[in-house]
């Protein structure tokens, strides 16, 4: 369009530019404001609702982001805490990069030399031993969870211990073999742990092909003790125990052998091997619930299932049990109990809840509060010979499910309190003199009871010293009472290993397995946290004005739960 036209036609062109010229903000703004108010039918208005569409999107994104400003100013300024720094420290683990092939490759330790033995004098009257709770405890393998699946019969886990104790040694957990003790202040020493070894290696060299031991009158038995020992030892197929090579298929070839023991064609269910009163099954079962516990094996649960079950239902209606776990029969057996309860409370402890065991747990602590006899011991059976020797027998089953404090148990600590390690008939103590044919049997409870009661947290300093002068007489005698043989073991690797057993010097001399298994399991009292050797959970522990109570006619009602 040339100039003459333009001019000629009067068209404002500066009018027409500004009409495609942006508008900025403030502009598009005052459009809005001006024209909103005008009639609906005018211009003004009809540019103020385009604009309003066009900055809806930007005026909400202002006022909120507005409004969150204000909002975060006025909670801080009501809040007005200041602000720690915590400084956070990464720290890189090194990755373990080693083969398990080559760790368990690596060659079994020397045998533990004992310093040469002195004469000991131990202080009767005035044992002055240092307070528990000072007592530092003994560092434990961490442990690991897996998965419980079913798996091969060689297939273990590692474990929470499903008990920690306060003031104790250490929680035993699989590995913590007892290389990691110490002399003094309640634990065993090198010349303990040394011993404990000779065992360890007589037991291998004895074991038959079967995987069982035989001597004595149950190979059942001998079996269950053995694994019991090794178990305590931290010894199972696959362990980080550096005996592995050797103890491992040790254990996985005993636990085989209580497996195949069972005998399911009769009903209730039985086991091969055991002896004419079934005492070998209890100590059998005890022994699978502590290998599930450890390993979770998933044949051993299958089994201890069923023979916990029979224990259950064999219970006599007093309570307690007899001979044949006769569930029909009105008479019960302590020493015969002793051995249920500690099945059960392994079971227990180890996840293992065959029904109605609650309820025979309770009727179990009504049956050992009627047997206090005197008011300071136990006795045999409720009518007849009493064995007071039996005491110790009826305090720790007591201390196992929970009544460490009941006045029963007080008391017969105290008829305890004099008695002292021995392999001699006779001489456990002046108040059992008559009744102490088999000492290893009574010595075999009298430890974990005095151990119980000494170390527990709260206790009491006539407790304390009683555990302390019988843990200093059974170190300066349990190593030197053992049998050395002449020839050594060879481990895998070809190393020469010593060996030795235990053996009482009574009657039932023929049973070396059982004594020595007794024996051991003794001095590894430091470290055998097995579910059953434990006092309740502290955490949840019976508190000592908790005791059972006695009705109108008698009866003791009492309930309990572990």
């Amino acid at each position: 369009m040339s100039e003459e036209v333009i001019f000629e036609e009067g068209i404002d062109l500066e009018a027409i530019g500004k009409q495609y010229e942006e508008k900025g903000i403030f502009t598009r703004l005052g459009i809005l404001f001006s024209g909103i108010s005008k009639p609906k039918n005018t211009r003004e208005y009809k540019e103020a609702r385009i604009e309003l569409q066009r900055l809806a999107a930007p005026l909400i994104a202002f006022f909120s982001v507005t409004m969150f400003v204000i909002v975060l100013i006025v909670v801080t300024a009501i809040q007005g805490t200041k602000k720690e720094a915590f400084e956070v420290t990464v720290a890189e683990v090194e990755e373990d990069t080693t083969e398990l092939e080559e760790q368990i490759d690596e060659p079994p330790p020397d045998d533990i030399e004992p310093p040469p033995m002195e004469e000991v004098e131990i202080a009767v009257d005035t044992p002055t031993p240092g307070p528990v709770s000072q007592i530092a405890p003994v560092a434990a393998p961490p442990s690991q969870q897996v998965s419980v699946k079913p798996a091969t019969q060689d297939t273990v886990a590692f474990v929470d211990s499903p008990v920690k104790m306060k003031s104790m040694t250490g929680s035993r957990t699989p590995g913590s073999i007892g290389a990691a003790t110490r002399g003094g202040a309640g634990y065993g020493d090198a010349m303990t742990e040394a011993t404990v070894m000779k065992v360890l290696w007589w037991l291998k060299a004895r074991q038959d092909k079967d995987g069982g031991w035989g001597g004595g009158s149950s190979k059942l038995a001998n079996t269950a003790l053995a694994m019991l020992t090794y178990l305590a030892h931290g010894e199972y197929p696959g362990s980080p125990s550096p005996y592995r090579k050797d103890f491992g298929p040790v254990v996985e070839a005993g636990i085989q052998h209580l497996i195949n023991s069972l005998d399911n064609s009769k009903t209730p269910v039985r086991m091969k091997g055991a002896d004419g009163n079934e005492y070998a099954f209890l100590i059998a079962t005890y022994a699978l619930c502590e290998a599930y516990g450890m390993t979770k094996n998933p044949y051993c649960k299958e089994i201890a299932m069923q023979t916990l079950d029979r224990i259950v239902k064999g219970q006599s209606p007093t309570g307690g049990w007899d001979y044949k776990i006769n569930p029909q029969s009105t008479r019960d057996d302590l020493s015969f109990a002793g051995w249920a309860l500690q099945a059960l409370k392994a079971g227990k402890m180890a996840g293992l809840h065959p029904e109605g065991l609650d309820e025979c747990i309770n009727k179990a602590i009504k049956c050992l509060k009627t047997r206090s006899w005197k008011g300071d011991r136990f006795s045999y059976v409720a009518a007849g010979k009493q064995h007071p020797g039996l005491t110790a027998t009826g305090t720790l089953a007591m201390q196992l499910l929970g009544y460490h404090s009941e006045s029963e148990v007080k008391k017969a600590l105290d008829f305890m309190r004099e008695w002292k390690p021995t392999f001699n008939p006779g001489e456990v103590g002046e108040n059992i003199k008559s009744d102490c044919g088999s000492p290893q049997y009574y010595c075999y409870y009298a430890t974990q009871c005095k151990y119980q009661a000494g170390m527990r947290q709260g206790a009491t300093k006539p407790d304390e010293q009683a555990w302390q002068k019988w843990n200093a007489e059974m170190k300066k005698l349990y190593p030197s009472s053992i049998k050395d043989l002449p020839d050594p073991v060879k481990d895998w690797t070809g190393k020469d290993h010593k060996q030795g057993y235990f053996e009482n010097r009574d009657q039932f001399s023929s049973r070396p397995v059982m004594d020595t298994c007794l024996a051991a399991l003794q001095l590894m009292v430091y470290y055998r946290y097995l579910p059953t050797n434990q006092l309740k959970a502290t955490e949840g522990e019976k508190a000592d004005g908790a005791a059972a109570a006695t009705d109108k006619a008698g009866d003791v009602d009492v309930t309990v739960d572990i």
